[in-house]
């Protein structure tokens, strides 16, 4: 690939600095090219909450307590990153899906909740086809704030495979 033809080499409109060696270049559009990347992605993609209505679409309550819940996650194609496993991002949607819900178990209806902190350790990875048992737990809840605990188990072997803590600030609904 010729530096004149770079701006050419991806699709659409992109702007590549002289300074990257024609390896590196090559290498990065190729990786962008096997992920499937393209310039503009399916409508149907960019409708609103379509990644919340992909991981609903995965995920089961289990069971519903006071401050827990514990939910299956079937890891799917749809959610599975280049290397089949279960994507970082799909995990941390989880998390956040399934904090939220297990963090209303003890907010009250009147108060919305702000997530002000979401952290994840990635310590190793759901399989293509495998399940996937979350639990979740309130660590504390407050006036005006809510923690709550997630881990992800291997359902097969409870193998501790993704673990992550939500902080969310109480807030109560404005009214208008």
């Amino acid at each position: 690939m010729k530096v004149s033809d770079r701006a050419s080499a991806a699709e659409g409109e992109v702007t590549i600095s002289r300074k990257i060696p024609e390896s590196h270049l090559s290498k990065t559009l190729s990786f962008f090219r096997r992920q499937g990347h393209r310039a503009d992605p399916p409508a149907v993609f960019q409708e609103k909450d379509f990644y919340s209505h992909l991981i609903r679409g995965i995920l089961q309550v289990k069971r519903v307590d006071r401050g827990r819940l514990t939910c299956l996650l079937s890891v799917e194609p749809a959610v599975a990153n280049y290397f089949g496993g279960l994507h970082g991002g799909a995990v941390a949607a989880t998390m956040d899906l399934v904090s939220i819900a297990c963090a209303r178990t003890v907010v009250a209806e009147d108060k919305e909740l702000f997530l002000g902190e979401l952290s994840m350790s990635y310590l190793s990875v759901a399989p293509a086809k495998a399940e996937v048992v979350v639990d979740a737990s309130v660590v504390r809840s407050g006036r005006n704030v809510t923690v709550i605990a997630v881990e992800f188990k291997m359902k097969e072997t409870s193998k501790l495979i993704y673990t992550g803590r939500a902080t969310f600030y109480n807030m109560p609904i404005a009214k208008f």
